[in-house]
C-alpha cells in the first residue's frame, strides 16, 4: 500500500512539471490527479487548469470511462471535465488527450488505482476514542531542514507568537508513542495543507493548495505515512477541513474561474456571525446573506458554494483526502458559514462513499438548539436535513467552566449548571455523538479558564472522561498548559516543552516538569487508559442526580447489564459523606463496594454513605 502510494505521488508530480506545449497552450493542473476504480459514486469532476486550456478539446479513450461533459467558464485557463466511471471499470491509465483543430496538442497520462482493501467499510472514530488535538506548527519539530521553505513566504520565527516555529508531520511521528501511552486514540490535527500566506499562516486555516501538504510540515506522502503509522499504534486520523473559505494566497486568486466563485467576489465584507440566522423563524433574508457570503477576515476570501463547479470541486477533494490517506475522520471547520444546503449535500456525499465513517462539525454556540439543527436525525422545524453525525458540544464546555468556578450557593450556580446543561440532551438526535472538551485551540486554555485550580482541572477531567460522548484533549492540557496574562492565539498556542532540541522543560520524558505537571500528566494518562478498556463507558447507559441546592455535589453514573462506574464531584473544601439511598433504589441495588479507579483501593459502600474528599471526587467501578 505504501509503495504503491509513493509510486502515485512521484508519478503526479512528474506530470505536473513535464506536461508544457509550446507558448500559447500549457497544463499547469489536473486536480484530482489521480481517482480509484470501485466509488460509490460513478462519476468524477476533474479541474483542469491551464493557459488557454479552454482552446483544446478533451478526448478519453479507455473501457469503462466516458467523458460525458466539458464545462468552459469565463477563464480561457480552465476546464471543467465531468467522467463517468462504469461500475466494472478496470485500474489503469489513460490519455486524457487535448486536440485543437483535430490535432493532438497534448496529453495527460491520467491513473486509476484499485482501492485499499476494506476501504469503503472502514470506521471513523467512535464513543471508545479520545482524540488529542494538536497545532502542528507548536508540537514537535522532527525536521528542522523544513522550517523554511524558498516557495514559501513566510519563514520560520519561533520568538513571534504568531510566526511559524518549526513543528511538523515528522515530529508528530516522532512521537506517536508517548500519544498512545497516553491513552489517546485518536489524533486531530488542525489543518496541515498548504497555507502560503504572508503572516499568521501557522494555523492553517487559510488553504492556499486544497491537493497539497504545506511544505514546511512535510510533503503528502509524509502525511500519509503519518496516517499509517498512528493506525498501527492504534491511534485514528482525524482530518481538519475549510469549505467555507480559502487563503487570499490561494492559487486561484489572480485568475478565478468565474465572476461568482466568491461571495462578495468585487471586495470583502465581514460576515455578521449571526449564525442563529440559519434557524431564525424570522430571519430576513438580508441577515442570512451577510452571516453566510461575509468574509472572517481580508485574507480569508468567503467560497460561494452555490457554484455548482466549486461545489463539485470541494466534495471531490474531501472524499480524495479520506480515500488518500486512508482517514477516520473530518473535522469541519465553521460548519454553519458556507450554504447550508452545499453542506448538507457535502455530508451526504461522504457519508455515501463510507458509511461507517465519523464527521464532526463546529458550531460555536453555547445554545444546544442551535447546535443539535446540524445532526443527522434531527426533525428540524424548517424541515433541514443534515447529514453530519456528530457536533462538538460547546454548550457542555461552557456549562463545565462555570460549574467548577461558580458559587454553589447561589441558585443556577455552579455544579447545578452542569447537570442543567446535560438534561438538554433531548434536543440532539443522539447525544452519544457529541464530541466533548475542555477546551480547544480557539479559547483560553483548560488550566486558565479555573484559574489554574489543579482540584478543578482533576473533578472536570474526570467528568469529561465519564460523561456521554466522544472526549477531546487539547495538546498540552495533560501538563497544565496555560496562557494567564494573554488571550492571544499565538499565546494560547504555545510551543508543547520538549518539542524543540534544546528545550530546557521536555513533557514527553518529564525532564523539568514542575510536580503539579507530572501529576496532571500521570493523572490524564491513568484516567484515559483506564477509559479505553472500559466499554460501559462507551455504550453504557447514563442517569445523574440533581445536585441540591447549595449541595456543591454531583453524581453521574455510567451503567450496563454487567458494570457500574460512578463519579461522585463534591465542590466543597471539606469532605462530605454522600447519602447512597436514592442510588442503591435506581442503579447500585446490592452492590456493596467498589474499586477506586484512580488508587485501586476498595470502597466499602456503606448504607450510612461514601465518603468524598473536598474539593475532589470518587470514581468507582463496580461489577453487579
Amino acid at each position: 500500500m505504501q509503495k504503491g502510494l509513493l509510486k502515485l505521488q512521484l508519478l503526479f508530480m512528474a506530470l505536473l512539471v513535464t506536461v508544457t506545449i509550446g507558448a500559447k497552450v500549457k497544463l499547469d493542473r489536473v486536480e484530482p490527479a489521480f481517482w480509484w476504480v470501485g466509488m460509490e459514486d460513478s462519476n468524477l469532476q476533474l479541474l483542469v487548469y491551464g493557459e488557454n486550456i479552454s482552446e483544446l478539446k478533451p478526448a478519453v479513450n479507455y473501457p469503462g470511462v466516458t467523458l460525458e461533459r466539458s464545462v468552459l467558464v469565463k477563464s480561457p485557463n480552465y476546464l471543467f471535465l465531468y467522467l463517468k466511471l462504469d461500475k466494472d471499470v478496470k485500474p489503469g491509465s489513460f490519455d486524457l488527450n487535448f486536440t485543437k483543430k483535430g490535432k493532438s496538442v497534448l496529453k495527460y497520462s491520467y491513473q486509476l488505482f484499485e482501492r485499499a482493501e476494506g476501504s469503503a467499510q472502514r470506521e471513523g472514530y467512535n464513543t471508545s476514542d479520545v482524540m488529542y488535538l494538536i497545532t502542528p506548527d507548536r508540537f514537535a519539530n522532527g525536521d528542522v531542514a523544513n522550517d523554511n521553505m524558498p516557495a514559501m513566504t513566510e519563514q520560520a520565527n519561533r520568538q513571534d507568537p504568531d510566526g511559524r516555529h518549526g513543528g511538523d508531520i515528522s515530529g508528530i511521528i516522532q512521537h506517536l508513542d508517548y500519544i498512545a501511552d497516553m491513552g489517546y486514540t485518536a489524533l486531530w490535527l488542525n489543518p496541515v495543507m498548504e497555507n502560503n500566506m504572508t503572516s499568521t499562516s501557522y494555523h492553517g486555516y487559510a488553504i492556499t493548495d486544497f491537493y497539497k501538504i504545506d511544505a514546511r510540515y512535510g510533503t503528502n506522502d509524509d502525511y500519509v505515512k503519518l496516517a499509517q503509522v498512528a493506525r498501527e499504534k492504534g491511534v485514528k486520523l482525524i482530518i481538519d477541513m475549510i469549505l467555507n473559505h480559502c487563503g487570499s494566497e490561494h492559487w486561484w486568486m489572480n485568475d478565478l474561474p468565474t465572476d461568482d466563485w466568491l461571495n462578495y467576489q468585487d471586495g470583502w465584507k465581514p460576515t455578521t456571525h449571526m449564525r442563529e440566522t440559519n434557524q431564525d423563524p424570522y430571519a430576513s433574508e438580508y441577515d442570512k446573506k451577510m452571516h453566510a457570503d461575509g468574509w472572517f477576515v481580508e485574507s480569508m476570501p468567503d467560497l460561494n458554494q452555490r457554484n455548482g463547479l466549486l461545489a463539485d470541486y470541494l466534495i471531490y477533494n474531501s472524499i480524495w483526502w479520506v480515500e488518500y490517506a486512508h482517514l477516520s475522520g473530518i473535522r469541519m471547520d465553521t460548519y454553519p458559514y458556507p450554504d447550508k444546503n452545499f453542506m448538507a449535500e457535502w455530508t451526504r456525499r461522504v457519508m455515501q462513499e463510507y458509511p461507517n465513517f465519523s464527521i464532526v462539525g463546529e458550531e460555536w454556540s453555547v445554545n444546544p438548539t442551535i447546535v443539535a439543527y446540524w445532526q443527522k436525525g434531527k426533525q428540524n422545524a424548517d424541515g433541514y436535513q443534515s447529514w453530519m453525525p456528530g457536533v462538538f458540544d460547546f454548550p457542555l464546555q461552557k456549562a463545565l467552566v462555570d460549574a467548577l468556578n461558580e458559587d454553589d450557593s447561589q441558585w443556577g450556580k455552579g455544579l447545578i449548571k452542569l447537570y442543567s446543561t446535560l438534561a438538554n440532551d433531548f434536543v440532539y438526535a443522539d447525544p452519544t455523538q457529541l464530541v466533548t472538551f475542555p477546551d480547544n485551540h480557539d479559547m483560553s486554555r483548560f488550566y486558565t479558564q479555573i484559574n489554574e485550580d489543579l482540584d478543578l482541572f482533576k473533578m472536570g477531567m474526570a467528568y469529561i472522561a465519564v460523561t456521554r460522548g466522544i472526549p477531546q484533549i487539547y495538546y498540552g492540557t495533560e501538563i497544565l498548559m496555560t496562557n494567564a496574562g494573554s488571550d492571544a492565539h499565538g499565546v494560547i498556542r504555545s510551543d508543547y516543552p520538549g518539542g524543540w532540541a534544546g528545550d530546557v522543560v521536555n513533557a514527553f520524558t518529564g525532564k523539568g516538569l514542575t510536580e503539579d505537571q507530572q501529576e496532571a500528566q500521570f493523572f490524564v494518562k491513568t484516567l484515559l487508559n483506564w477509559r479505553k478498556e472500559t466499554p460501559v463507558i462507551h455504550i453504557g447507559q447514563l442517569k445523574h442526580f440533581a445536585p441540591a441546592f447549595t449541595s456543591g455535589i454531583y453524581t453521574l453514573f455510567r451503567y450496563d447489564d454487567e458494570k457500574v462506574v460512578m463519579l461522585l464531584m463534591n465542590k466543597n473544601p471539606e469532605e462530605k459523606i454522600v447519602d447512597l439511598g436514592p442510588f442503591k433504589v435506581e442503579v447500585l441495588g446490592d452492590i456493596s463496594s467498589g474499586v477506586n479507579v484512580l488508587t485501586k483501593e476498595i470502597v466499602s459502600l456503606h448504607k450510612d454513605g461514601v465518603l468524598v474528599p473536598g474539593r475532589s471526587f470518587l470514581l468507582l467501578e463496580m461489577s453487579k
